[in-house]
């Protein structure tokens, strides 16, 4: 039994998402799920919690418990000859129990709408980061998908210049190529094992990196899959960011409403009791209890304008936020435009790269048809391959640039 507790624990501790393809849309989730950032949200949930607690803990009595011992050079003494009240002793002690009880103006409602706002701005703020963590998920997970076509393409003009080596070393053998066509051919498969052991080495980084990101373990067997990605040309922006600018404000909002009923006068009721020699009673030299009930008001009536600055202070920040919001439409509006600008000349390019790939076809089908016969050389053949191949990974690159830019539209846009 506990041998298979270990087998099975090993396997979940180095499984790997090699057994599956993988979607960027997984990989969005998946960021969420496992960046460090994320455990911030927990965090700020316990930070709430306790400072409701707090809030709600100071509506309720507040006990306080004091206590002194004195000795004094004098005390008060009765100058009339003859009395009988024995005088104070110098020595005084005294212990208090005093229990408070706001009834009016602490603002403690408004300190709870202050803690809440400053909340929503803080899990809002981690929505933000995660956010533009999709920037970067693109660029690494799109830039695999190009080495990952590359390696295809390579690998299908690997085996058509293998099968174009045997037709050459038989067309040497029967005497109709001459002896040495098969090195050029042999040079340039050479060539292309090192581009294909290049093209493995980027595609192993380019995976690491990912994986750090979205925090699974990835290696060189995940199939990424590549998305068909669908834009709207709408100029609405849905950014989370519009809306941590709109839970900033409300923070002003509340921060502005409790230093307006800061200097607002403050009710509160009070009970102190205590044991203490002497008591209230001043004449009475032993010790004595003795309690007192009443009503306490506060009120700063005059603060030299201080907290008329706080708010104007407020205010301006509150100014200075509004601009950054239409600055940061202003910016992502321009980024939108140059990416749709992006999204239409990429489309373009495809479009000239087909014409041109059946035109390269039909010009490599004619070299073949020369070589065979001994009417060229190897050199050109390999040429004219080379060119189709380098239009076809033109195609390639353009298709793959084309789905980054929109993805990257829809992430700027908010969708």
């Amino acid at each position: 039994m506990r041998l298979t507790i270990l087998i099975i624990f090993l396997l979940l501790t180095t499984m790997s998402w090699s057994q599956k393809a993988l979607t960027l849309e997984e990989c969005y989730q998946l960021v969420n799920e496992n960046y460090p950032l994320t455990k911030q949200t927990a965090m700020l949930n316990s930070q709430q919690e306790f400072e409701r607690s707090s809030i709600n803990a100071k509506k309720l009595p507040q006990v306080g418990l004091s206590a002194q011992g004195t000795y004094q050079s004098d005390v008060i003494e009765i100058p009339i000859t003859g009395n009988t009240v024995e005088s104070l002793n110098k020595e005084q002690y005294r212990a208090n129990l005093t229990v408070n009880q706001l009834i009016y103006g602490g603002g403690l409602n408004i300190k709870s709408d202050l803690n809440n706002a400053k909340y929503n701005t803080g899990r809002k703020q981690i929505e933000v980061d995660l956010y533009q963590l999709k920037s970067q998920i693109n660029q690494f997970y799109f830039s695999i998908l190009l080495m990952q076509e590359k390696h295809q393409l390579l690998l299908l003009k690997q085996e058509q210049l293998t099968t174009k080596l045997k037709e050459v070393k038989s067309g040497i053998a029967n005497g109709t190529l001459l002896p040495t066509s098969d090195r050029t051919i042999e040079v340039e498969l050479l060539k292309i094992e090192q581009d294909i052991e290049s093209t493995l080495k980027e595609k192993a980084s380019l995976i690491s990196s990912l994986s750090s990101i979205i925090g699974i373990v990835l290696d060189e067997n995940t199939v990424f899959e590549t998305p068909m990605v669908n834009t709207s040309m709408t100029s609405e922006i849905e950014r989370p960011e519009l809306e941590l600018f709109n839970l900033k404000k409300k923070e002003i909002e509340a921060s502005t409403s409790l230093l307006a009923i800061e200097n607002a006068p403050k009710l509160s009721g009070f009970v102190d009791g205590g044991l203490g020699n002497p008591g209230l009673n001043m004449l009475d030299n032993s010790f004595q209890g003795f309690y007192t009930v009443g009503l306490k008001l506060k009120w700063n009536v005059f603060d030299w304008n201080s907290n008329k600055k706080e708010r104007r202070a407020l205010k301006i920040n509150e100014d200075i936020l509004d601009n950054e919001t239409e600055v940061f439409k202003l910016n992502t509006n321009i980024e939108l435009d140059q990416h749709e600008s992006d999204i239409k000349k990429l489309m373009e390019l495809l479009v000239k790269d087909s014409e041109i790939i059946a035109l390269r076809r039909e010009v490599l089908s004619a070299t073949e048809s020369q070589l065979r016969n001994g009417v060229i050389t190897t050199s050109i053949y390999i040429t004219e391959l080379t060119n189709l191949y380098e239009e076809e990974n033109r195609l390639v690159t353009h298709t793959i640039q084309l789905e980054l830019a929109k993805s990257n539209y829809n992430i700027i846009k908010g969708n």
